[in-house]
Formats: C-alpha cells, sequence, structure tokens
C-alpha cells in the first residue's frame, strides 16, 4: 500500500502538478520519497489520499504554503486530525471555467432554462447566464465575446476555440438547483475556506475567478440538496418550474462514481424528461450516441443528451466544436 502512495505521488508531481503549481510539485515529489509520510496516508482509502485533496485539507488545517519541509512537519505533527479531517472530504472542483466548455450545448437549447447540476458542490456552474465569456483563437487573438443580456459580467471566462465556431449564446436560466453529497454555501466562512483551499498555489486567476463566482452566487443562492445525487433526481426534478426546459449537467462527476451507479445514474437521467448535458473521459461511459472512439480526442467529451458536439479541456480552457463530424447533437 506504500508503494501505491509513492507512485500515485510521484506520478503527480512529473505529470499533474508542473505547470499548474510548483509547490504542489514540490511537495508530491517530496511524499514520493518520504516513508513516513507515505505511510501515513496509507491509513487512508485510495480516494481520499488523493493529492489535491491531501494537499487541499492541510492547508485548511493550516499547513505554511512554503517547501516540503515545512509542510511535512505539519502534517506529522497533525496527522491524526489531517486522517480525520480528509477521510470525510472529497475533492469539490466547482470551477466555473468549465462552463466555458459547455456553452456550445447550452447555445443549442432554446429557453428558458430550469438548470440542474448534479455534483454541485457550492453551485459555481449553475450560472451561465451571469458570466460574460471570451473566446480566442489560437494564435491569442479575440474571435468573439458573449456577455449577460445585461451587460457585461465581472466574471469573464476566456477559452481557446479551435476550428469552427458555432452560434453561441448566454442562456436564459429563470430556475437553478444543485445536488451534492455535501453542498457548500458560499455565504458560510466555513464553506469558502474550503473552497478557497482547493485552489492550487499559484493559480491566481482561478482564485480571482472562483471569488467573482462566489460573489455572484451569494447574491443569489441556488436550491442545494443534500444526498446521492441518482437517489434525489426524481424529487429534484419535480420541483423544476412549468414551461421551462429542464436542463441536467452532470460537468466532471460521473468519474467519482463507481461504474455501476454511474450506468444507473445515466439511466435515471435519461428516464427523465430533460436534456443532458455532460463532459465527461471520452472512455469513462458508454453513455454517448452513437458510441465514440476515446483514441479520437484530445481532452474529455461534450455531449447533449449522449451526442457529442464538442472535444474540451475537462476545466474550460479549450474546446474544438466536433458537432456536424458524423456525430451532430440531437
Amino acid at each position: 500500500m506504500i508503494d501505491a502512495v509513492a507512485e500515485r505521488y510521484d506520478r503527480f508531481a512529473r505529470d499533474e502538478a508542473p505547470g499548474r503549481s510548483d509547490v504542489y510539485a514540490a511537495w508530491a515529489a517530496g511524499v514520493a520519497g518520504d516513508a513516513a509520510v507515505q505511510a501515513l496516508l496509507a491509513r487512508l482509502s485510495p480516494q481520499n489520499r488523493q493529492p489535491p485533496l491531501v494537499f487541499a485539507v492541510s492547508r485548511l488545517l493550516g499547513a505554511p504554503v512554503g517547501g516540503y519541509a515545512q509542510w511535512r512537519e505539519f502534517v506529522l505533527e497533525h496527522a491524526d486530525e489531517l486522517v480525520a479531517e480528509c477521510g470525510r472530504r472529497g475533492v469539490q472542483i466547482n470551477e466555473p471555467l468549465r462552463l466555458a466548455a459547455l456553452l456550445p450545448a447550452l447555445s443549442m437549447i432554446d429557453g428558458p432554462i430550469a438548470l440542474l447540476e448534479l455534483g454541485a458542490a457550492a453551485g459555481l456552474c449553475l450560472y451561465p447566464d451571469r458570466f460574460s465569456f471570451r473566446i480566442d483563437g489560437a494564435d491569442g487573438v479575440p474571435r468573439e465575446r458573449i456577455d449577460p443580456s445585461d451587460g457585461p459580467s465581472p466574471v469573464l471566462l476566456g477559452s481557446v476555440v479551435t476550428g469552427e465556431l458555432p452560434p453561441l449564446r448566454v442562456p436564459e436560466v429563470i430556475w437553478r438547483a444543485g445536488v451534492d453529497l455535501d453542498p457548500l454555501d458560499v455565504r458560510s466562512p466555513s464553506d469558502r475556506a474550503w473552497l478557497e483551499s482547493l485552489i492550487w498555489p499559484g493559480e491566481r486567476e482561478r482564485s480571482e475567478r472562483i471569488a467573482g463566482a462566489m460573489a455572484i452566487v451569494a447574491a443569489d443562492p441556488p436550491v442545494l440538496r443534500a444526498g446521492d445525487a441518482a437517489e434525489q433526481l426524481e424529487a429534484v426534478v419535480a420541483c423544476a418550474p412549468a414551461g421551462a426546459k429542464l436542463v441536467i449537467t452532470t460537468p466532471g462527476m460521473l468519474v467519482y462514481l463507481p461504474r455501476p451507479r454511474r450506468l444507473e445514474l445515466i439511466e435515471r437521467i435519461r428516464a427523465v424528461d430533460a436534456h443532458w448535458i455532460t463532459i465527461d473521459s471520452p472512455g469513462l461511459h458508454d453513455g454517448w450516441r452513437p458510441a465514440i472512439d476515446p483514441a479520437g480526442f484530445r481532452g474529455f467529451a461534450v455531449a447533449l443528451d449522449g451526442r457529442v458536439v464538442a472535444d474540451a479541456d475537462p476545466l474550460g480552457r479549450w474546446w474544438e466544436w466536433r458537432a456536424g463530424n458524423g456525430e451532430d447533437a440531437a
């Protein structure tokens, strides 16, 4: 088990942290060569000892953002507290930039929309109508900007789009709700602190983006229900207003479900009178219609009702329009 910890942190230091956080790269490299810290983390389940979760929890508990030696000292001194806190939490990547990748699918649906997100965390991805979007070309030249109906938003979601640019628009959302095992309230100081801890050191733009999104959400909070997404689905759907098109999103949450539960949730979503938008690793499930070849994607597949409309970075930093290439959206 200790070998598995070392391997996971070595992979994170080598392949995942570089370019995003020098601090996390150094911490992970340190863990990969530190038997004492590996033994500590081996007390956790594989899901609860993922580097981003452990690092975020340690910072929430007060670990200094500095060199590995300082972090190691703090972790070993607070071992039991760290294990307990990691055991009750999960990574909640509430990244509003993901909406940039979902925008082409949302633009294909006539409003008004009742928006329901499964795995919503604090609901920062429930406000596509309150953010501005900037589309840049691969050369950095701006191609298009889309603003809410009442004018530019203080939160600007920028992404690089290659190839054809489909018609894009900010959707009209008249109701928004979310389901999460542990929903977060941005009006709560402790929940805000946790969301801030999940931002990797060095991600300045992301920190500013999430702070701006939290301010928008705090001014008009969504309906958030605690519980299992599959078990809560029908009850929350029943609360959606008549006269609005229900859109259910699962941005990045299906990967956290065991495969049988994942397939069950997809079938439950399809049994509801709603559109379904998701962004997933193309090999994660067989919910694509028609079937797709994962080898044909640089990133994740964005789909509307199972039909792929874009190939995208999982956090929305870039996307490529795919509808019309044999994988037309419904």
